[in-house]
């Protein structure tokens, strides 16, 4: 999953953008409200987590600015504003959910994942294809009920595509979800990746397609070998 961050308390974001990459997140910190939207305009994300108290241009003028473009990505509002009037207002002018400071890290990842399955229209807290599972509350991944033992790469891959089950996802898209502490990664690297992970997959009943001009999907095999 790939967030945005948008906070301009410099303490609070260094400990969030440490802590969720821990846990598996990409993310990208901007603290400015002009830079927000700048990221936006430039890269593909997930979610948006947008504090509303932002320099330059706030986090409400943000928000509307982007549902006013009929951008859909899913926003979390993150802020110290704690009232009711606040809460109306940011869901009226387009936020999916709310989270007052102080939070719990883990309630934040919960919140997080609950937004990008709702944006895929999928409530179930596992995330699946055909007999490959995702358990976001393990964080780990099962195929036909057994573990699947996955590297730390191997896992992101496997879940940004699992996120998007059914969409393909360029090789640019990916580098941006799964490499994104690396500066320079070329597109092999991608192609070796799944390479991979589609070995593991072999006769399972799900794999990873190639779309040419499109990129990779994670879709289910309608006849996997015997």
């Amino acid at each position: 999953m790939r967030i945005l961050l948008a906070e301009d308390e410099h303490k609070l974001a260094l400990w969030l953008v440490k802590a969720l990459q821990q846990s598996g997140f990409n993310v990208d910190w901007v603290d400015h409200g002009s830079l927000a939207e700048r990221a936006l305009d430039e890269h593909d994300y997930d979610v948006l987590v947008l504090d509303l108290g932002l320099p330059g241009r706030s986090g409400h003028e943000v928000l509307q600015r982007l549902r006013a473009r009929d951008h859909r990505l899913p926003v979390l509002i993150l802020t110290a504003r704690d009232s009711l009037s606040e809460r109306v207002n940011s869901l009226n002018e387009g936020a999916d959910d709310f989270l007052a400071k102080p939070f719990a890290l883990a309630e934040l990842e919960a919140r997080l994942t609950a937004l990008v399955r709702r944006a895929r229209g999928i409530e179930h807290p596992r995330l699946a294809c055909g007999p490959l599972a995702f358990d976001t509350v393990t964080r780990q991944f099962v195929l036909d009920r057994e573990a699947l033992v996955l590297s730390p790469r191997e896992q992101s891959l496997l879940r940004c595509l699992l996120q998007r089950s059914g969409e393909p996802l360029s090789r640019q898209q990916i580098i941006d979800r799964v490499f994104s502490d690396e500066d320079a990664v070329l597109p092999t690297a991608v192609d070796v990746l799944v390479h991979r992970v589609r070995k593991r997959l072999e006769h399972s009943g799900v794999r990873i397609a190639t779309y040419r001009g499109l990129g990779y999907v994670l879709e289910e095999d309608a006849a996997p070998d015997a």
